[in-house]
C-alpha cells in the first residue's frame, strides 16, 4: 500500500468532482480524502491503495466527471496514511 497526494486544477469545483472522486475511489477500493481548496479552482486528494488502484484513480483524475475541465494534475508521494474509507472533507 502507498499513499499519494493528488492536486487537480481547473474547473473542478461546483461540478461534482469531489463526489465523483469518492465514488470512483470506492469502486477501485482506494481509501482517503478529497476536498476543495479555497482558491476555487483546485481539489486536493489523499489516496491510499495499491500501485494499480492509484494508477487507475490518477488516470480518472485527468478527466474527472463530465462537467469538469481538468487543466493540470500534480502527484506526489506521501508517507503511508491509513484511512477507513474514502470521504469528502
Amino acid at each position: 500500500m502507498v499513499t499519494k497526494k493528488i492536486i487537480v486544477r481547473g474547473k473542478v469545483q461546483g461540478v461534482f468532482y469531489r463526489q465523483s472522486t469518492r465514488n470512483k475511489a470506492r469502486e477501485l477500493g482506494v481509501k482517503g480524502t478529497v476536498r476543495n481548496l479555497e482558491d476555487g479552482q483546485t481539489v486536493e486528494i489523499y489516496a491510499t491503495g495499491t500501485t494499480e488502484q492509484l494508477s487507475a484513480l490518477m488516470d480518472w483524475c485527468q478527466v474527472g466527471p463530465p462537467q469538469a475541465v481538468v487543466n493540470a494534475v500534480e502527484v506526489s508521494d506521501e508517507p503511508l496514511k491509513v484511512y477507513d474509507d474514502f470521504s469528502i472533507i
